[in-house]
């Protein structure tokens, strides 16, 4: 019996598909706390985030989930799938939308399809990836959508395939 290591890892510039949609599981389910710590830490002291009885009287009926929370589970439900380990940075967000309101209860899916690759002009064994997360309710609703562009590292030199491409 060998003594094989295997570490968690996301995917190098070669192995990303264009057109290939990636199911990220298992979802996420948003408490009250979620909601309330990110809200606060993040300073964001909106009544629509925190106050219930305020919110009672707005158009939604109760507080609803601080959509930056939203879009940051959104991106982090792609990063053991996608992106751990072998990013070098993230470029910025081209488009965000948040079509439906997140509430507290929720369970969160996210998607992503690889819109697009390129090899970097100016960072050798580097490529660029561009991702649209997706993401939906418990009931299928569409919930956010982000365009994100990420520089991503290729394959370490001398590995010729996935199972050989670990970081030291």
């Amino acid at each position: 019996m060998t003594d094989k290591r295997i570490e968690q890892r996301g995917l190098y510039f070669e192995e990303f598909e264009e057109g290939a949609v990636y199911l990220h599981r298992p979802g996420r389910t948003v408490t009250e706390a979620d909601n309330v710590l990110f809200t606060t830490l993040t300073m964001n002291t909106q009544s629509l985030h925190l106050d219930a009885a305020w919110s009672s009287h707005t158009e939604f009926g109760e507080p609803l989930v601080n959509s930056m929370f939203t879009l940051s589970t959104l991106v982090g439900l792609s990063v053991s799938q996608l992106t751990m380990g072998t990013i070098v940075a993230n470029l910025g967000f081209s488009e965000v939308s948040f079509p439906a309101p997140v509430r507290v209860g929720d369970t969160l899916y996210a998607e992503t399809r690889i819109e697009s690759k390129r090899l970097s002009s100016s960072r050798p064994g580097q490529g660029i990836v561009e991702f649209k997360h997706t993401m939906r309710n418990q009931v299928g609703k569409v919930v956010a959508i982000a365009t994100r562009s990420t520089l991503m590292h290729c394959l370490p030199a001398g590995a010729h395939s996935p199972a050989e491409a670990t970081r030291s």
